[in-house]
């Protein structure tokens, strides 16, 4: 087991890790849009999803993935009516691949955010079931 951090992402509010590879697979801890000193980014969904999305991004790459080497994302969405948004910045991130996805909406997210994403991606080392 391996533990994943960058300092191009914010770090962990709590007592876990940006991320922790594990048998060819990275598990990214739900990012909100937080840039990386701790402060969020905007008060909007649009700039919020970017900012998750970047965030993401440096977690991956620290692991030495990509959004390409994404299997599994879950959303977490304050407001079910932002889905239609939410799915154009996401799309643009993931552009041709997509990953399977939940998104479900909840009443409160960490700091108040309006979107928590988490995923799961591959790395280039052999998986092993």
């Amino acid at each position: 087991m391996k533990v994943i951090s960058t300092k191009e992402a914010p770090q962990a509010i709590g007592p876990y890790s940006q991320a922790i590879e594990v048998n060819g697979l990275v598990y990214t801890s739900g990012q909100i849009g937080m840039d990386e000193n701790g402060v969020m980014v905007a008060s909007d969904i649009e700039n919020q999803a970017h900012q998750v999305m970047k965030n993401l991004f440096y977690i991956l790459e620290k692991a030495g993935c990509h959004f390409n080497d994404v299997i599994k994302c879950n959303i977490f969405l304050k407001d079910m009516d932002d889905f239609d948004k939410v799915n154009k910045i996401y799309a643009h991130y993931f552009a041709s691949h997509k990953p399977a996805r939940s998104t479900v909406e909840v009443s409160r997210l960490p700091k108040d955010a309006l979107i928590e994403i988490d995923c799961i991606a591959l790395t280039n080392t052999e998986v092993h079931f």
